[in-house]
């Protein structure tokens, strides 16, 4: 199935069109953990943070998972998305193996007691959302483009090129969105 006829939902992927110039959105990739009738949430997934995880929890000192700006709501908010599951009570599952969110206390006694690796979990610093039909109006607007996310798209081991990868991968119509000309008025 062709990438446009894709439609939104849980563990679906939202690849932003090359010229959205929002701050959070341009050249975004966002995991949506939650699609429904009453809105979407999910967090962006290639916007890693040069930021130490002791900076923001002094717990952390010697445990240095990825941190990444997961969207515009809740920023002063810190959300999780791992592959542990059941072993944190309250996450709430994503897709097949990946989970988001649980009982903090859990989370940080596991990382206490070397029971969680930094390949485990991830942090987002605040969340994506839309309300109940505004993404269904950004995708009629051509905002966004819906996928099937692959693990590669989920662990990229280079996340700040995963939006141009991603378009590459889709095909000549949409490898062309990958290097856009920074004025297209211009040409």
């Amino acid at each position: 199935m062709k990438p446009n006829q894709i439609k939104p939902a849980q563990g679906k992927l939202l690849i932003s069109e090359p010229f959205l110039t929002d701050f959070y959105f341009k050249k975004s990739v966002v995991l949506l953990a939650e699609h429904n009738e009453e809105g979407s949430f999910g967090f962006i997934i290639n916007k890693p943070l040069e930021i130490k995880a002791y900076d923001l929890l002094k717990d952390f000192a010697d445990f240095e998972p990825k941190i990444y700006l997961g969207g515009p709501v809740k920023t002063d908010t810190i959300y999780a998305i791992h592959s542990l599951g059941d072993t944190i009570p309250e996450s709430k599952q994503i897709t097949n193996g990946l989970y988001w969110g649980g009982n903090v206390e859990i989370i940080f006694e596991l990382i206490a007691s070397k029971k969680i690796s930094t390949n485990d979990i991830c942090f987002y610093i605040g969340y994506s959302g839309w309300s109940a039909n505004q993404l269904n109006n950004e995708l009629k607007e051509k905002s966004w483009i819906v996928m099937n996310p692959t693990n590669e798209h989920i662990h990229s081991a280079k996340p700040e090129n995963l939006w141009s990868e991603i378009l590459k991968s889709m095909g000549n119509e949409y490898a062309i969105w990958a290097n856009p000309p920074l004025n297209p008025s211009l040409n």
